[in-house]
């Protein structure tokens, strides 16, 4: 192979020639040279104009494993280790991480290695991530054994993107309280339609839609008033499906360009699920950039898209009247009579009141959600385990009234009440 040809050596030009170039270029010399020494490698230098993220996620978990290995840390008065928190597991807690930052890692396997350099300059300090590799075919090589390996660590784990100030915030959560599909509280005609055309979806890489020409990729809507279980059927989907789950909140710093970003991190991750969260708070200005993503021929190859809200009456009827954006859309209703009763004896309110007790909750309790007859149901348990007795017919009329307050919002005070806020 050609050697490559430069105009400029950094080992012909000091400081007093190029004096940025030089303390910028000094560093990488010196790294080259170590990877050179320790590898007996000349690796070249490499640019992600994709800004893959999952690159980095995948070399923060082969550290761990021990799949990548520490060539050197980079200057001794810069973080070798991290403090971070695990916020779920069994060895939920602080621990301590080797830093990506200020190091040099190395896959011997793949002939890669990565680096999270440090630079400083008078008017500002960030970090640069550098990629080298023997040659292209070793860094592509590198990239499918990444995202196979994202889609592994993925199983047990939901991406989130939120959308900040800053731009795209991204995180791995672990998938801790598992939901299964018997969890999730809906009729079962509806529930059925759902699951099986997720299942269909999924099953031998989409070979239904190849088998009868139909395009591979699906959008159903949930709507319905809040605490229904919108998020308990997408965490049972999560749970249950081998496919990568990423939740995306829309919020109103959703712009065009976050838009952008988030398709483009999903449609390297597809097949897969994608759930968007409150979509009826997308903002005027990203509308239509919206849209035209997801009327785009590849935008949504491979993608289950699963919009939810609670205000469908909020929702761009322009989501709705045009295929190809989302199909179907599912009402997610309050629960009836016979969801009612069964969602009492799922949380086994019968351990402290009887079956009489249990109908008559289940009558008088017409308008209440999922998440209502839930909080019912801890009521009963705090009153039970403290009195010995339960006055049902005053929780259930407790509810009620703040269900009343909710719906019309009223929320006002008496005006002797004392309210929130610093008083002058």
């Amino acid at each position: 192979m050609k050697e490559t040809s430069f105009l400029i050596r950094i080992s012909e030009n000091g400081r007093d020639v190029l004096p940025n170039y030089h303390d910028y270029g000094i560093v990488l010399e010196k790294i080259k040279q170590l990877i050179l020494e320790e590898t007996d490698l000349p690796l070249k230098i490499y640019i992600d104009n994709e800004n893959q993220e999952e690159l980095w996620n995948v070399l923060e978990e082969d550290i761990a494993a021990g799949n990548a290995k520490l060539l050197s840390n980079i200057y001794d008065y810069v973080e070798t280790g991290a403090i971070s928190f695990k916020q779920s597991g069994e060895q939920q807690g602080f621990v301590i991480k080797p830093s990506i930052n200020n190091s040099v890692y190395f896959y011997p396997e793949y002939h890669v290695a990565f680096v999270r350099l440090p630079i400083y300059q008078s008017y500002t300090d960030y970090e640069r991530q550098f990629i080298f590799a023997e040659n292209d075919e070793s860094l592509l090589a590198f990239i499918k054994y990444a995202y196979e390996r994202q889609r592994e660590m993925m199983r047990n784990r939901v991406s989130v993107f939120i959308d900040t100030e800053d731009g795209v915030e991204r995180n791995q959560e672990e998938i801790t309280q598992q939901v299964s599909r018997d969890d999730v509280l809906l009729e079962e005609k509806l529930k059925s339609e759902i699951y099986r055309s997720i299942d269909e979806f999924f099953n031998e890489s989409g070979e239904f839609f190849k088998t009868y020409n139909i395009p591979y990729k699906r959008g159903i809507l949930l709507y319905g008033h809040p605490g229904n279980g919108k998020t308990t059927l997408v965490k049972s989907i999560a749970g249950s499906v081998s496919a990568p789950v990423a939740y995306w909140q829309i919020t109103e710093y959703t712009t065009s360009y976050s838009i952008k970003e988030v398709f483009s991190i999903v449609a390297k991750m597809a097949p897969m699920v994608l759930v968007i969260e409150d979509i009826d708070s997308m903002p005027e200005s990203a509308r239509s950039v919206f849209l035209n993503t997801l009327d785009g021929a590849t935008s949504k190859e491979g993608i289950f898209l699963i919009g939810t809200t609670n205000y469908p009456e909020r929702i761009d009827p322009a989501l709705m009247n045009r295929a190809g954006r989302f199909d179907r859309a599912y009402e997610i209703k309050n629960p009836n009579y016979e969801l009612r009763l069964k969602y009492l004896y799922f949380k086994k309110i019968d351990q402290f009141i009887g079956e009489t007790d249990m109908m008559y909750i289940a009558e008088r309790t017409e308008k209440f959600s999922v998440a209502q007859l839930n909080e019912l149901y801890t009521s009963a348990a705090l009153q039970w385990h403290y009195e010995r007795s339960i006055d049902l017919e005053s929780l259930i009329k407790n509810l009620e009234a703040a269900n009343k307050k909710a719906r019309s919002q009223e929320w006002s005070l008496d005006d002797d009440s004392s309210r929130v806020g610093f008083g002058i």
